[in-house]
């Protein structure tokens, strides 16, 4: 029936009817109607059969025409979006993106240069061919390639290591030989960046984008809330003018601080002023860009500002020559020409490329995937790995150290119209001109002023601390990542501390999965539901039924505990009853043997001088009605002298022994239930420790007279079980139910002794 006969005044009353109204108008008792179903008869009418195997390396070997062009625009997507960019919508935004985001590399580029321990002019070099790069391979249309913070500082920590200032001290004045000493860290910086791009390409090219999911996001946050520390504490030598020890290793930092305290009053005051003010400067035309952001068409480049009046203000007062502050020194004009990698090194740098990679591309995957969701397309993390690698590569060929993406210039390029990968390569343009013709206008331009850009563009990562009370209120696992992965940072240096946050991390993980959660299920009344029954008051336990639950998959790690918990969880000794009843059974055994040979005459007794009397105690009301046939008892009788195995046979002359075997008739407390299942809804997969504990729980509770079921496997864990031969005559398809409610009901009517009813009615 339409609603075009209601009046609009009741439409709007039922309209603002509560949830509470409109759930009881809803709600009506129904009745479900299937089969109860165990897993034999599951699969007969769902007609199951083996999932298909798919074998992904065979494509990997065909040849056509199509699988070329797709594979050739999944390596080079440029060729894939570039022809359908739309120059009259995209254009604009890009051209003044690009232009922005070039007026912050500038700065930035000779500032984490500096960080680096690499001359200014190579971090103009690094913000020129791996932005190009990005810009043919890469697929995120937002994020700014080239220096950043945290990667520069890590490379720093690698200078310091292999080539240290004490390295080239000259004659016995110790004068610091710096032309020999920037050549060789060149050439270890432009090596590194190479070994960094092979691992990045490498993984990329085997689909191993997957590898930063292991780098959770409090351990990031974590890690480069570090680095800022050890930026910051790289950067006061240039804000005090101080020359310190070059230091690296465990507590390198801790050393560094207890240095610069100590050579402070070594202070150079031209140098500390200077500082000072620029980041008075940067940290002013910050603010009001904030506070301006709707009404400016691009923020103002507050960087670049400071850079030009700081160097047109070194050269015209004279700061070197008068107050002692340290300028840039010479930048080269034009480009310099390849450099090949010493190969020779890689067994030096191996470890720490390694870091840097995965690092590199955590930061620039994450910050990827924020604009993609934020502006509706994808990014792949194995291209965008590719991608990275290549930039790293090809840039390090051309002398470039490794690079990642940096957030401040990201969301400069988002911020100022930025659509498309075309504003990286409009922002390399200009860094070519620079480079060509403006870079030697800052020979005079001060190191502090520099230091003071690095330290103001710090505030981004520093504001993570505040993830400490965040994490405190809202999980404090990833709390201790956090702290631990800061510490270790703090404490053991960038590459050491990265690998013990990585381990923690995945102990952690190994850790919560041997801790999960147990617990007794009950039946919400008139539902098949089944809930924890010390969390859902209303939950009642079926009588003579105990429901078992593991909020995780049992593997060979917890499958100890998950056994233990079971007993415990049940309330009965099981480990006390097994132990008693196998002493008593013996006694009863060795009593039977003697009065057989005190009551048979002579001869029988001599012919008979080897036998002996087995009791099967492992038997169920299943195994009875399953076996109960005469060649199973006359198979009996010829087995005299061997001890049965579990199959739970019985023969009709054996029903006193087995009378006699009960736990009643042995004077053994008996359990309060009959019936144990298994939820097995929250397994994702079983190994063999697993299959043997689970055949364990069948022996075990079964020889406390109780039977064992299973409810709720999914088809993966089917199949697992299947393979590893887990199903035999003792345990079949028919213990393993559809749901639990199957279990619990074939339970109950199978206990009763009844005819199974093939049909569930549930009220729900």
């Amino acid at each position: 029936m339409g609603f075009s006969g209601i009046a609009p005044a009741q439409r709007d009353t039922q309209a603002l009817l509560s949830t509470t109204e409109a759930m009881e108008l809803r709600r009506r008792d129904y009745h479900v109607e299937r089969p109860l179903l165990n897993q034999e008869q599951l699969e007969e009418l769902g007609s199951r059969s083996p999932a298909p195997v798919t074998l992904q390396w065979r494509t990997w070997f065909r040849c056509s025409r199509a699988r070329a062009q797709a594979l050739l625009l999944q390596y080079l997507p440029v060729l894939a979006w570039l022809p359908q960019y739309s120059v009259r919508d995209w254009l604009l935004g890009d051209l003044l993106s690009g232009l922005s985001v070039a007026i912050m590399q500038l700065p930035q580029g000779l500032a984490y240069a500096l960080l680096a321990g690499l001359p200014p002019v190579f971090g103009l070099y690094s913000s020129l061919y791996p932005v190009f790069v990005y810009f043919l391979f890469g697929t995120s249309r937002h994020i700014s390639v080239g220096t950043f913070a945290v990667m520069s500082v890590m490379v720093g920590s690698v200078m310091e290591s292999l080539a240290p200032d004490d390295a080239f001290l000259l004659g016995l004045n110790s004068t610091l030989d710096v032309a020999a000493r920037d050549d060789t860290r060149v050439q270890l910086a432009s090596t590194l960046s190479v070994l960094v791009g092979l691992f990045q390409v490498g993984l990329g090219m085997v689909h191993f984008g997957f590898v930063v999911t292991y780098l959770s996001e409090p351990l990031v946050r974590a890690y480069t809330t570090a680095a800022s520390v050890h930026v910051f504490v790289s950067q006061l030598k240039y804000v005090f003018g101080l020359h310190l020890s070059s230091r690296s290793g465990p507590l390198s930092l801790i050393y560094t601080v207890l240095e610069v305290c100590w050579k402070l009053p070594q202070t150079v005051v031209g140098t500390m002023v200077t500082a000072i003010v620029a980041g008075v400067v940067l940290v002013l035309v910050k603010l009001l860009n904030e506070k301006l952001r709707r009404h400016l068409p691009m923020p103002l480049p507050g960087e670049l500002l400071t850079l030009i009046g700081a160097t047109g203000i070194s050269y015209g007062v004279g700061l070197k020559q008068t107050f002692g502050v340290d300028i840039v020194g010479k930048i080269p004009v034009g480009l310099v020409p390849p450099l090949v990698p010493r190969p020779q090194l890689f067994a030096k740098l191996l470890g720490n490329a390694f870091a840097i990679a995965v690092v590199g591309f955590a930061i620039a995957i994450s910050l990827g995937k924020i604009f993609a969701l934020r502006h509706g397309y994808r990014v792949y993390s194995n291209q965008e790995l590719v991608a990275l690698g290549l930039s790293n590569l090809i840039g390090g060929i051309f002398r470039c150290f490794p690079v990642s993406c940096s957030m401040s210039r990201s969301l400069v390029q988002e911020s100022t119209g930025g659509n498309t990968q075309v504003a990286g390569a409009i922002s390399s343009l200009f860094i070519l001109i620079i480079i060509l013709k403006l870079g030697e206008l800052f020979q005079d331009l001060p190191k502090a002023v520099l230091a003071a850009v690095v330290i103001v563009n710090l505030k981004g990562m520093v504001m993570q601390f505040t993830d400490v009370f965040s994490l405190w209120k809202a999980n404090r696992v990833d709390l201790l990542i956090w702290v631990v992965t800061f510490v270790a940072t703090i404490l053991l240096n960038l590459d050491l501390g990265l690998a013990v946050a990585v381990v923690f991390s995945l102990m952690l993980v190994v850790v919560r999965t041997q801790m999960p959660h147990y617990s007794v299920l009950g039946q919400v009344p008139d539902t098949d539901i089944y809930r924890d029954v010390a969390e859902y008051s209303g939950a009642r336990e079926v009588p003579g039924v105990k429901v078992f639950r593991s909020s995780f998959t049992v593997y060979f790690a917890n499958a100890e505990l998950y056994s233990d918990s079971l007993k415990q969880r049940c309330g009965v000794d099981v480990d006390y009853l097994l132990s008693q009843k196998k002493k008593l059974l013996r006694k009863q055994d060795l009593k039977l043997k003697r009065l057989q040979k005190e009551n048979k005459p002579p001869k029988q007794a001599a012919t008979s001088k080897d036998t002996s009397i087995s009791i099967n105690v492992n038997t169920s009301v299943v195994d009875i009605e399953s076996n109960n046939d005469v060649e199973g008892s006359k198979a009996k009788e010829a087995s005299a002298g061997t001890e049965l195995e579990d199959t739970g046979a019985w023969a009709p002359e054996d029903a006193k022994a087995s009378d006699m075997s009960s736990l009643k008739a042995l004077g053994l407390p008996q359990p309060d239930f009959h019936t144990l299942i298994l939820d097995l809804s929250s397994f994702s997969f079983v190994d063999t420790v697993c299959l043997k504990s689970l055949k364990n729980i069948f022996r075990d509770f079964r020889e406390i007279e109780v039977e064992v079921y299973m409810a709720a496997c999914q088809a993966p864990v089917i199949t697992q079980l299947e393979d590893g031969h887990f199903f035999d005559a003792s345990i079949t398809k028919q213990h393993l139910f559809a749901s639990v409610h199957d279990a619990v009901l074939f339970a109950l009517q199978h206990r009763r002794s009844g005819p199974v009813d093939p049909v569930l009615v549930t009220k729900l």
